[in-house]
């Protein structure tokens, strides 16, 4: 009796854990695709749509990492030192990301390419605002961004 409900209660937090992984994985997802909607916003003319930009910052990470992985395995088969082929594979890896930009946003090569920085751009002053706000609401919170925005 008592491990039976030992494995319920075990099992309900589990649940609960993976419930919160999975929203915070799917606000997680939100809010790295603001950046890259506004980049994309702005360098396509407006034709960017929301939704657009939720599935290129899916696909994106996911093809990044199939190319890279691949590329590393083949690489270092056929060349032997695994550092030339890492070197390598985040180049092929790289274009692969921007060519999902281009073909998600259906813009032409240094377009993608600039959305990718743009969004970055954006992302970082992002993660620089909400370190702020975090600070100011909880002062002894650690900066979320690598860069130290108050003198200690």
């Amino acid at each position: 009796m008592l491990l039976g409900q030992l494995l319920l209660q075990t099992g309900a937090e589990i649940a609960i854990i993976a419930a919160a992984v999975i929203v915070g994985l799917i606000a997680l997802w939100i809010i790295v695709t603001i950046p890259v909607w506004i980049a994309a916003k702005i360098l396509t003319l407006g034709r960017a749509k929301f939704t657009r930009a939720m599935l290129v910052t899916a696909v994106g990470p996911i093809v990044y990492a199939i190319v890279f992985f691949i590329s590393v395995a083949v690489l270092t088969v056929a060349l032997g030192d695994p550092t030339i082929p890492a070197i390598i594979a985040f180049i092929l890896a790289f274009i692969a990301w921007i060519g999902v930009f281009k073909k998600g946003f259906e813009t032409g090569w240094i377009r993608a390419l600039a959305i990718a920085i743009l969004a970055t751009i954006v992302f970082a002053i992002i993660g620089v605002i909400i370190t702020l706000i975090m600070q100011a609401i909880v002062p002894g919170a650690p900066p979320i961004t690598p860069i130290p925005l108050q003198q200690a």
